[in-house]
């Protein structure tokens, strides 16, 4: 801003005159004060370490130059919002704005300076408007921006204050209107005028100007001053007013409050013509007097005025404003501060020459600024006495002026004839909280401590009076708040017998205590709980007693309270007291209430519900258990709780889903050998098929558990052995084995000893004993059980017409009822009446079932029909086939002579061959090698066989023909012919056993191997019928033997068969889809380029 061009000057040696400073406080006793970490700390946080804080030493003011040369001597100085305006002797108006400094605006007046001279100028305090006055009674308006000013030609008059409108100035700044203010003269006269700088042809600025009132005396108008009040509805007003004597107070309601502004004060002066306003008079023989106000916030534009400051002869009468409408006197606390009389650089013998009035004033938040002719002196409005004093710097023949106060920024100017001068509000309020203590205003006092230790002295010294009050609990706050010494503070509390104030004391010290400082936290918290438990027992004492029976509500009422006062300090400082010293405190007391509290604080619930079971309070001790959260309670505590109180027990189990159900069986084994109530449920079987079939548990001890309390808790009744065996059909099964859970063995033993029946039957059908189950079912008299376990072993018919027959056994000699066992038959398709007639006895009389038996043979003999039928129709049928087969051999093919062989492509008639529906013809030989190629195994084997029976049976029979035939001649041929069946075959042939020995060997190998084992041409010659070629008679056999004939021709028909069932050509079509073109290790070169 304008710091720039200000020089600050060091105060002289012989005129600076200060409060001297404080000294250190010494910190003794229990600890530092805690103030100084923290505000280390949050200085620390906020980076405030890193600028310059004021300190003690920092003056309450610094006057310096402003470095600005005055073309001519200076008459009057304004100064607001920032705006500096001079005016000069050459009747030169310069306007300043001081966050561009470096601009200056000279704006001259159209006047010689013998044709007027100025007296006074006047700033509004947005700095937009000044009024000029001068000696002569000629004012001029100046409007910024203006390049001239211009003069006011209805303002005939030397003005000697003004009264701006600062609400509606601040408020409108685009506004160029002045809006109503008022205006004192020289002559004692009161206006009020409105001026607007909006250019209009038809009206001038002065919009108007009305004389509201003329003091009596007709004195200048020192000073005037008007607020409208409250904020937040303008509809009263209060205008002060002084003269060099006197100070007036007019007060009441505006005319009206519009935007635009007009008459606003007449009616409210026109009531002071009647009746006199309030007056207070200070007579002397000053010619000149000031008023100054001071208002907190005053850059808001509805702020009020806090205090004001009246230049007058005697001193300076200052007060502080009071806007209540219905108050007579606005000044309140009114005060005349006389001038210092005794200043540095005068001797002591001139001490009792009268004060000298300064020339100027001003007014700031804690202090008044006078102004002498050599120097600037600052007196406090707290205590009157003069904390700053600094002499001016004067050239030869320089004049002081006055003071000049900006009353929106809160800058404090003083200027000569030639100079200018800055006081800068450094450090005023250094020594407020000093001033205040010492009138023991302690919480002012606090507000503009700086400090910790500033802060420690006056919370000390509040204590202290605290304290001597009487006021004991005030005090103790204020201890625990400073650095008076722990042991000192703690005696005083205790000599005094306050012990109720010494544990506010000891709170208060242990809240404000570090973390860190773990050993005189645990120490004060220990303390308090001693002086909180004796107190308890006092007031306990006290109710008990008969002499004070009027107070023992009121008493009642302070022990609850404090009850409640060491519950809510055992929450809140639990992790500061040792368990173990705290419970000996509580049970040195007897205070078992507070002894379960804390236990519960601290979440030592293992000793609430011990005391609970102690004093056998069952249910209480489950309600901490389910409060809790662990689980090793559970178990601990299980046993005798579950004894105590099982429906309880058992659903504080079923809110804890985590609790280990195996850990738990020595619990509930608990409940086995109690008296059970019928009309309740059986808690055990609740929480295990809880765990069972709600949480899927697994382990067969649970399951074997739960078996054991269905077959031992319920009662032997058929109707009571629902739950088990609904358990043991329901029961959830392992996926791997399909067995259930729980031990088949075992729930079999645990159900024959309590009788259980029919789970014993329903076990031994899960172990696929159904004998044993049947016969269980029958042994009890049950026969539907028996049925429904004789149809289990649906896949085993046998065992279940075994079953049935059990069952039938019973209903019939157990029984020996007839009709029943009738009955039972028609039930059941697996028996009939010849099964159960054994059963019954030699004599009995069949009158009962005759019709039964009837009814029986009937459906044998209508049976015995359908076979007949059957076997009629089976009979057609096969004279059917034979006489297809006969008219198959009938039928025959015609072919051509040249008909070829589809495999060798030779004549076809040159040897045996066959022909096929599909028209393909094939030597006998051709279709054997063809055949054996797709033919499976099973067949080639077949053929093998058929092979060598064949040859054994044709070498036989070739050689009897030859003998019969030609017995004298011919022998060598059918030498002849054997050696060439042995060529044809080969070595198999030859020796009949080797042959089976090899050809049993070889049908264990592949495929391959069984085909390289036939021989087309051996077979070819076999199957060939003698006589076959046209043209030749076979003759007559003689001498063949029939049986060995006949033998072979079925062997042939059967080769035949095999070999001519298909055309193998066709066949292998349909055989072959699956196999390659190329066969591994068969090169095809056909597609080589």
């Amino acid at each position: 801003m304008f710091d720039d061009f200000v020089e600050h000057a060091a105060p002289t040696a012989g005129h600076s005159r200060g409060t001297a400073p404080l000294p250190q406080v010494q910190y003794e006793g229990y600890e530092p004060s805690p103030y100084d970490s923290e505000i280390h700390a949050e200085l620390e946080h906020t980076g405030a370490l890193d600028a310059p804080l004021p300190t003690a030493n920092t003056p309450l003011f610094d006057l310096g130059r402003v470095q600005y040369t005055l073309p001519s001597p200076l008459v009057s100085l304004a100064v607001s919002s920032d705006v500096l305006a001079m005016a000069l002797a050459s009747n030169t108006i310069v306007l300043i704005e001081l966050s561009h400094a470096e601009h200056v605006v000279t704006i001259p007046i159209p006047r010689k300076a013998t044709e007027l001279i100025i007296h006074k100028i006047f700033l509004d305090p947005s700095g937009r408007h000044l009024i000029i006055t001068s000696t002569q009674g000629e004012n001029w308006y100046l409007y910024r921006g203006w390049k001239k000013p211009r003069q006011l030609k209805s303002f005939k008059m030397v003005i000697e204050s003004v009264a701006w409108n600062k609400a509606a100035l601040l408020a409108s700044t685009h506004s160029m209107s002045t809006r109503e203010f008022l205006i004192g003269t020289r002559n004692g006269g009161i206006f009020e005028a409105v001026l607007d700088a909006g250019e209009d042809f038809f009206k001038s600025q002065e919009r108007y100007l009305q004389l509201l009132f003329t003091l009596p005396e007709k004195y200048p108008v020192t000073g005037i001053k008007f607020d409208l009040f409250p904020p937040s509805d303008l509809r009263n007003a209060l205008v002060v007013v002084t003269t060099p004597s006197r100070i007036y107070q007019f007060a009441g309601s505006p005319d009206r409050r519009s935007e635009e502004g007009g008459r606003v004060f007449s009616s409210l002066f026109a009531a002071y013509r009647e009746i006199t306003p309030k007056i207070s008079e200070l007579p002397g023989n000053l010619q000149y007097s000031e008023l100054h106000f001071y208002t907190p916030n005053s850059d808001q534009a509805l702020s009020l005025p806090k205090n004001l400051a009246w230049m007058t002869a005697p001193g300076i009468y200052h007060g502080t404003l009071n806007f209540d409408p219905n108050s007579d006197d606005h000044i309140d606390s009114t005060q005349l501060h006389p001038y210092p009389s005794f200043l540095p650089g005068t001797s002591p013998d001139t001490s009792q020459s009268p004060p000298e009035v300064p020339v100027s004033i001003s007014l700031t938040e804690f202090h008044f600024i006078l102004l002498y002719r050599d120097r600037i002196v600052g007196i406090s409005t707290l205590n009157g006495k003069q904390t700053y004093e600094d002499a001016i710097p004067l050239r030869p023949n320089e004049v002081v002026r006055g003071l000049a106060a900006d009353p929106v920024r809160k800058t404090y100017w003083a200027y000569t004839d030639q100079s200018i001068f800055e006081l800068i509000v450094g450090n005023e309020n250094r020594d407020v909280w000093q001033i205040y203590l010492a009138q023991q205003k302690f919480d002012i006092a606090l507000r503009y401590a700086k400090t910790a230790g500033q802060r420690d002295s006056i919370l000390s010294a509040q204590a202290h009076a605290f304290f001597d009050e009487g006021r004991y609990f005030q005090a103790a706050q204020c201890y625990s708040q400073c650095s008076a010494p722990f042991e000192e503070v703690a005696l005083k509390f205790l000599d005094a017998g306050e012990r109720d104030a010494l544990r506010s004391y000891l709170i208060s010290r242990l809240e404000r205590t570090r973390k860190s400082d773990l050993t005189q936290r645990m120490m004060l918290a220990t303390w308090l709980v001693e002086f909180y438990l004796s107190r308890c027992n006092e007031l306990d004492n006290l109710c008990a007693s008969e002499l004070v029976t009027s107070d023992a509500e009121n008493l009642q009422t302070q022990r609850a309270i404090l009850e409640d006062d060491l519950r809510q300090f055992f929450d809140t400082y639990k992790s500061n007291l040792d368990k173990n010293v705290v419970y000996e405190l509580i049970q040195g007391h007897g205070r078992t209430d507070m002894f379960l509290h804390y236990a519960t604080a601290v979440g030592d619930f293992e000793r609430v519900i011990a005391h609970w079971i102690l004093e056998e309070q069952w249910t209480k001790a489950i309600d901490v258990l389910n409060r809790q959260t662990n689980p090793e309670l559970y178990y601990r505590f299980g046993t005798v709780l579950t004894r105590q109180a099982p429906k309880e027990m058992i659903e504080s189990w079923l809110k804890q889903p985590s609790l280990d159900p195996l850990r738990l069986i020595p619990s509930l084994l608990q409940l086995q050998h109690l008296p059970r109530d019928p009309l309740s449920p059986d808690h055990a079987v609740r929480y295990l098929s809880y765990v069972v079939f709600e949480q899927g548990d697994k382990s067969p001890m649970v399951h074997n558990l739960l078996v054991t309390f269905l077959a031992t808790r319920l009662p032997r009744s058929s109707e009571e052995d629902g739950p088990l065996l609904n358990f043991l059909t329901s029961a959830p099964s392992d996926p791997m084995t399909g067995k259930p859970y729980y031990d088949l063995d075992y729930a079999l033993r645990v159900c024959k000893r309590t009788g259980r029946i029919q789970s014993c039957v329903h076990i031994y059908s899960q172990m696929g004993l159904w004998e044993n189950s049947v016969d269980l079912a029958l042994e009890k008299g049950d026969l539907e059980l028996a049925k429904e376990n004789a149809n289990k072993p649906e896949d085993d018919a046998p065992l279940q017409k075994k079953l049935w027959l059990k069952i039938a056994r019973y209903v019939v000699q157990d029984k020996q009822d007839i009709k029943t066992a009738m009955q039972f038959l028609e039930n059941t398709n697996i028996l009939k009446i010849e099964d159960i007639l054994p059963f019954f006895p030699d004599f009995v009389v069949i009158d009962d079932f005759k019709e039964e038996i009837a009814h029986a043979l009937e459906g044998y003999s209508a049976h015995i029909d359908d076979l007949k039928r059957e076997m009629d129709d089976a009979t057609r049928t096969a004279e059917s086939i034979k006489q297809d087969i006969a008219e198959l051999k009938n039928r025959f093919v015609t072919i051509d002579a040249g008909e070829r062989c589809s495999v060798c492509s030779q004549p076809l008639l040159t040897r045996q061959f066959y022909v096929f529906p599909c028209q393909h013809t094939f030597h006998a030989d051709c279709l054997i090698g063809l055949a054996k190629e797709y033919l499976p195994t099973h067949a080639l084997r077949r053929i093998i066989t058929l092979q060598t029976e064949l040859v054994k049976g044709g070498q036989k029979t070739n050689l009897d023909n030859a003998v019969s035939v030609t017995p004298n001649g011919h022998s060598r041929q059918a030498a002849q012919q054997r050696t060439l069946l042995s060529a044809s075959f080969g070595s198999p042939v030859q020796n009949g056993s080797k042959a089976a020995n090899l050809l049993g060997r070889n049908l264990l190998s592949a495929g391959d191997r069984l085909r390289d084992l036939i021989v087309p041409d051996a077979l070819a010659s076999v199957v060939s019928a003698p006589g076959w070629i046209p043209g030749m008679s076979g003759g007559k056999k003689v001498g063949v033997d029939k049986d060995i004939e006949k033998k072979v021709e079925k062997l042939r028909a059967e080769l035949d068969d095999v070999l001519a069932s298909s055309c193998p050509l066709c066949e292998s079509v349909v055989a072959g889809l699956d196999k390659p073109f190329v066969k591994p290790g068969e090169l095809d070169t056909t597609w080589t380029l």
